[in-house]
């Protein structure tokens, strides 16, 4: 990255210098950390990641982003198609959806039964625990965007020949079963949102806002306090820890 004058820089370069900052020491230090973009269609996450990866290392970053499982991976252990993807030494790895698929669109569009729906939902608190024990840094963001809003960008993908490549059968369904995603996000949230792995909500209808206070949170989550204290704190009217109460108060989109 090209060195700077701090007066010179943008506001969104300065927050993505810090993180820069912080895989330089984490690099060093076999740090391991995973980064879980979740969300509606529609809500922002290629874009959030794409501005949390521009200046960061090539080699030491990884965007995994996986097709819908074989029959070979249906007939596995849910989360081991998962596994081989993690961080090792000095990596940073993100997740654009996740293992969370199955409390998501897996579980609105029948693609799981009810038991394999049940048995994620008890079984992830216990699998990211383990993950933290092996000494491994997990954030896990949900990006939430209101109903309206994921209407005007789901019609820019269907009518932007720039954007047509972020077309999914799956978005015909967004619209349609929305009362049915809240549901499914509700319960994800409630029931995976841990003491130790806890879940921080987006909103995400104003992009700009949105990667910026990501930026800070991911700075605030990861990075020592010497690079940390360089940025202001997460703005909660953007981004906020979850707790219950988010889903009735207007916080997360009905």
């Amino acid at each position: 990255m090209a060195k700077h004058d701090d007066d010179d820089m943008t506001e969104l370069e300065q927050h993505q210098l810090a993180l820069v900052h912080w895989q330089q020491q984490a690099m060093e230090s076999g740090e391991k950390a995973l980064i879980i973009f979740e969300g509606r269609d529609a809500a922002g996450k290629d874009g959030s990641i794409r501005v949390v990866t521009e200046h960061l290392s090539v080699r030491s970053t990884r965007i995994v982003a996986l097709p819908k499982p074989s029959d070979r991976e249906r007939s596995q252990w849910y989360f081991q198609r998962y596994v081989p993807r993690l961080p090792a030494s000095g990596e940073t790895v993100i997740f654009n959806r996740s293992w969370y698929n199955r409390a998501g669109v897996e579980r609105v569009m029948d693609f799981a039964t009810e038991q394999e729906k049940q048995v994620f939902l008890r079984d992830v608190p216990t699998f990211e625990a383990m993950l933290l024990e092996s000494d491994l840094k997990l954030v896990k963001l949900w990006l939430d965007v209101s109903k309206d809003e994921q209407a005007k960008r789901l019609k820019e993908r269907r009518t932007d020949p720039l954007k047509i490549l972020k077309s999914s059968p799956l978005d015909a369904a967004a619209q349609g079963k929305w009362d049915a995603y809240s549901q499914a996000r509700n319960e994800m949230l409630v029931r995976t949102s841990t003491a130790q792995a806890p879940w921080f909500c987006v909103r995400a209808d104003h992009k700009k806002q949105a990667r910026l206070n990501i930026l800070r949170h991911l700075v605030q989550a990861l990075a020592p306090k010497k690079i940390a204290k360089i940025l202001a704190a997460p703005d909660p009217e953007v981004l906020f820890e979850f707790e219950p109460s988010a889903i009735s108060d207007g916080r997360l989109a009905p």
